[in-house]
């Protein structure tokens, strides 16, 4: 599948529909379950939210992210990074506002290499009150083997 470089620049400001999350009791606790870490005292969220909270709250799928970035595969997509910023501790049971968009594109043609499309997303969780409690910042490589 070819392609073009101006196909996924243009997803520069594209907005992701947005929505509210809970992050329930159990949920929390089975997380932390989960990472084989204790739960959180005093209904403290466990920091590993940030990997999945943010995608789902701004109304999207990583399913979607990949349709985005017109993935050959799943084998074609790698993670760069996962920024996470805490501006207050996130609880349980509170619905936080979560909001996001696609903030860059790069594309990069290493010599002998695959060309590679970097699709950057920040998403950030607000709190009620509109404060904002929690910012995610995700860069992903598309590679693309064929072209």
């Amino acid at each position: 599948m070819t392609v073009h470089e101006h196909e996924l620049a243009a997803l520069v400001g594209h907005e992701f529909p947005g929505g509210t999350y809970r992050i329930a009791h159990w949920e929390n606790f089975l997380l932390s379950e989960a990472t084989g870490a204790p739960p959180m005292p005093e209904d403290l969220v466990h920091p590993v939210h940030l990997f999945h909270v943010p995608i789902n709250g701004a109304g999207t799928s990583i399913a979607e992210l990949f349709t985005l970035g017109r993935a050959d595969s799943d084998a074609s997509v790698t993670i760069d990074y996962y920024d996470w910023e805490y501006f207050v501790p996130l609880r349980e049971a509170l619905a936080y506002r979560v909001t996001g968009a696609i903030t860059e594109h790069e594309r990069r043609s290493p010599e002998g290499g695959p060309v590679v499309d970097s699709l950057c997303f920040c998403i950030e969780m607000r709190e009620a009150g509109r404060r904002l409690a929690a910012r995610c910042t995700i860069r992903w490589h598309f590679w693309r083997f064929g072209s």
